[in-house]
């Protein structure tokens, strides 16, 4: 069994941070995909620092950038949207009984989709604007204020269970479809 460590940075420039998380995402997924590694590990770690990540954004990130008009509301709701689809995503993936089945792979794919969808778009759309209209002062402050959060979600861990629940208040805030729509 492998240990993926996950990075617990304690500060640093927002963008920057999330970027890290990004690649590493990436990293985790290429591990998923590789049969002769530590899938569950690679699994455990992807689910932690992604559902840590997402809510950290949604809770500090979002709506810092808008309150500085880096993005808009359609942006930072459009966000919430796929964060809700990448954690649908998950949710089929964890709920995988084992890592060396078709439904694995078939999960893992579908995660990386919505992922790398959503990772080229906040990178263009937010991380971008973030950038150019938001000082460096405030990018540091608002990195610390990511951590934090990122860092209590760490924590508190992630289990199938947490990322149901996620699942099922972005039906009921209409972030996703329902199955019968």
């Amino acid at each position: 069994m492998t240990d993926y460590s996950i990075p617990r940075p304690v500060s640093g420039d927002v963008v920057e941070l999330i970027l890290d998380d990004h690649r590493l995402f990436e990293s985790l997924m290429r591990e998923m995909r590789d049969s002769s590694s530590d899938r569950a590990g690679a699994r455990d770690a992807f689910a932690a620092v992604l559902v840590a990540h997402g809510e950290a954004e949604e809770q500090q990130v979002y709506p810092r950038l808008r309150r500085k008009d880096a993005i808009d509301e359609h942006e930072a709701e459009h966000g919430e949207e796929e964060h809700a689809e990448i954690n649908q995503a998950l949710l089929e993936l964890l709920e995988c009984k084992g890592t060396d089945t078709q439904k694995f792979d078939d999960a893992v794919e579908k995660v990386n989709e919505v992922l790398q969808h959503h990772l080229t778009e906040e990178e263009l759309t937010i991380l971008n604007p973030a950038r150019d209209e938001v000082s460096e002062a405030d990018r540091q402050a608002l990195g610390s204020a990511f951590l934090t959060v990122r860092g209590e979600h760490l924590d508190a861990g992630v289990t199938v269970e947490t990322v149901r629940a996620l699942v099922q208040d972005a039906h009921a805030e209409g972030l996703l479809e329902d199955e019968d729509d």
